[in-house]
Formats: structure tokens, sequence, C-alpha cells
């Protein structure tokens, strides 16, 4: 294992602490501004200059997202690509001791470089960077590096949607809000909108064919949001004119009428299921803290604050019995989580991954797997995993949405995201 600092050089967090590199403003192979060039008494590093200064563009251009989120915790942006270019560094030197799959190696490259590379997470730490931001940073960037090393592509916002999804489709309709999907059975989809006179609108695939469009009434100032807890139920919920939760649902036959559920809201709520007849709903108070009241079978709870500063409505999700996971977008703008494992809720966390411009959608494809998606800088919409172990950073599936997402999946990996576009249609993309 090589190590990760060689040569005296002064650090810039500590100009008593000798490491390899040495930060200033230079061109890259492909003229992008890198800022990054190494020392040249380094030699085993003058020998990959080229290299490394290309993956560091990459990086700049890619995951720039990671300045600003350590930014937001006062380290300065040299400090960050100082840290950036210790990883990229160690990686390269490293690369060729790990065999694997890259999401392997780069496992154990990361536990080599926290090891050795101790003075990167104390600099994190002191200015108050959570550990797992800390690890995530880590990851992406060494994953980032085997992969360019490699000639794969990384993570990109460019306008294409990644492998193995669909072009997007455009469903009609016109909506003033954001949609919402739910699904009941496998290739089944109910897709949810506030129409022009503020009624609920419904639209389904049926498995062959999508409807048309369908007026259930009400008066909504919110978008709606829309679960389903068994074959042929359907829960919707939005926000009324006196901004407490109404819930209108499909019993297999009929469509009910609106009920109202009280509360105070101010933004679009979130459902989810976890079992039969169960529901847990959540929306952001006159506290921008995040509420939650559910349906235990027999009767509704009263609302619970789950604590919080929410800057947009919630998204949720369970993927098994008891376990519920709630995301929004925080002060900081980034994507924030908190979740209920079967007898306590936890903690608030910060996700990281840089700015989203909406509130999110969660889906889940299988147990201890989530799937979320939000709107990008661009207008885009991105999309993110937690694979049981970690959460990969944002991927682009292209588009311009004028909403926040909605998402489903109703089996296997299969995956339906849906948007409003800049025609105020409802459109469609999905993976397969």
């Amino acid at each position: 294992m090589k190590p990760l600092f060689e040569q005296p050089m002064p650090c810039p967090v500590d100009p008593n602490y000798l490491c390899p590199l040495s930060i200033r403003k230079t061109k890259d192979e492909e003229g992008e501004e890198a800022e990054a060039v190494f020392s040249e008494q380094n030699v085993l590093i003058s020998q990959l200059p080229r290299e490394i200064n290309r993956i560091m563009g990459m990086l700049n251009r890619n995951l720039s997202d990671y300045y600003e989120q350590l930014q937001d915790y006062g380290i300065p942006r040299a400090i960050s690509q100082w840290i950036f270019l210790s990883i990229i560094t160690y990686t390269v030197r490293n690369a060729s001791d790990h065999t694997g799959t890259i999401e392997q190696r780069a496992a154990r490259i990361n536990r080599d470089l926290r090891r050795e590379g101790s003075l990167l997470i104390n600099v994190m730490r002191g200015y108050g960077v959570p550990g797992d931001l800390i690890n995530d940073i880590f990851l992406d960037i060494i994953e980032m590096t085997l992969r360019n090393m490699e000639g794969q592509p990384g993570p990109s916002p460019g306008p294409r949607p990644e492998p193995g999804w669909s072009d997007w489709e455009d469903l009609g309709g016109v909506l003033t809000s954001a949609p919402a999907v739910a699904s009941w059975q496998a290739n089944r989809l109910d897709v949810f909108g506030r129409g022009q006179n503020q009624a609920l609108w419904h639209k389904w695939w049926d498995g062959s064919r999508w409807s048309d469009w369908q007026d259930l009434g009400g008066i909504l100032t919110s978008a709606p949001g829309a679960v389903s807890w068994g074959r042929n139920r359907i829960d919707v919920f939005g926000v009324g004119q006196n901004q407490a939760l109404w819930h209108k649902w499909w019993d297999g036959s009929r469509w009910s009428q609106w009920e109202d559920l009280g509360g105070i809201l101010t933004t679009a709520p979130a459902v989810a299921s976890w079992q039969a007849n169960r529901l847990d709903v959540f929306g952001v108070g006159q506290n921008q803290a995040l509420w939650h009241k559910w349906w235990d079978g027999s009767s509704w709870s009263g609302w619970e604050d789950l604590g919080g500063v929410l800057t947009s409505a919630p998204a949720a999700v369970s993927w098994g019995p008891n376990r519920i996971d709630v995301f929004g977008r925080g002060q900081n703008q980034s994507l924030w989580h908190i979740w209920w494992d079967g007898s306590r809720w936890s903690q608030w966390r910060d996700l990281g991954g840089g700015r989203i411009t909406s509130g999110p959608a969660a889906a889940s494809t299988g147990q201890n797997r989530l799937e979320l998606f939000a709107r990008g800088q661009q207008n885009q919409l991105l999309f993110r995993t937690w694979n049981g172990n970690r959460w990969s950073s944002w991927d682009s599936l292209g588009g311009v949405i004028t909403s926040e997402p909605a998402a489903v999946s109703w089996g296997g990996r299969r995956l339906d995201a849906f948007a409003r576009g800049q025609n105020n249609h409802l459109w469609h993309i999905w993976r397969s």
C-alpha cells in the first residue's frame, strides 16, 4: 500500500504539516479550469499529472456540489480542493492493489484511506462535517476516480436519461400542481394532480393503455399525495381551503366523499403504508417541522411533531413491515432524511449530494432499497439510490420539469416517475 503523504510540501490547512499537494489555478487537458497542480518535488505524482488533473476536472464538473456542501460548514474552497485531490491521488496510487467490482475496490480503498489519511478526516470533523457525509464524499470520489481510470462514465448532469430508462412521454392534461402516483398491482398506475378548477384529477394505466382524465372533485390548495395498501385500494390526500388535511379513497367499487382530518399544513402531504389498512401521513406545519398522523386500522391518531426544518413538501415510503422513510429539503437546500425503525424515530440526517430545487419523491424496489427523485438546478429530474449500504450521488434523467416529481415501483426493478412539464402536461419516464 502506497502512503498518502510521501514528499515534504506545506499543507494549506496547517503549514507545519507536510503533504504532497500544492494548489494553484491551471487548465486541464480540455481547457477547463482545474485549479490543481502537483509539486514537481513529488516524483511519483509528477509522472501522473495529466491523469490526476483530468480526474480533478471531472470532479469539478460532476461533483461540484460537494464544494458548496463543505462551504456550508465553513470549509474554504482551497481546503476542499486539497481534500479532494488527496483522495484522487491516493486512489490512483493504490487502485491496482485491489480486485473485484468498482464498488468493492472503492470500499477497500476507502477503508485504507480513512486509516492512513486521518488528517483529512480530522480537518473535516474540525469544521463539524458529519461522519456520514465524510464517508459519502470519500466513496463518491474514489468510485468516480476508479471509473474514470477505466474509461467508465461517472455521474453526469447531461440531458440524456441514464441506461435502462425510457424517453420522456407527454400524458397530457393541464396540471396546477405536482402529481402523485400509487400502484395497487403489477402493471397498474394511478396518477393524480390538481386541475385548473382546483379539483383532484385522476388518470390511470390499466396494463395496456392510459385512460382519459377523470375529475374527482374537491377544492385543493396543494398537490395531492397517494398510496395503495391493498388490491384495488387507493387513498388520496390533499390540503383543503382551510389548510387542513383532506382524504378521499377508492374502496374497489367507488370513490368516497372527502373527509376533513384537521391540522394546519403549509405543504402538500405525503403518505406511506407498511401493511394492510395502515396509513402514515406527513406534512409540514406552521413551524416548518415535519408533522405526522396515522390510521391504525380503526381510528386516526392526533398529530405529532417530528421536528426538523423543511423548505419543501415531504416524501414518504415504506420498504417493509413497521418501516417508514421520510425525506424533505432542508434549509441548506439538500436532501434530509428521517426514519421509523419499528420502535422509534431516528434523528434527522443530511444526505448531502448538493442542492435540489424541489421537494423529493420516494419509491422502493425491495427490502432496504430506496429510490429518490428531485428537480435539479437546471430543472432536470435527478435520481439517487440507497442500495442497503450507502447512498449514491445524484444522476440526471434529463427532461425539463416544473414541479416536484412523483414516483412508484410496482415490481422488480420497475420504477415510474412523473412530473409536470413546461406545457403544464403530465410527463412520464420509467425504468423497466
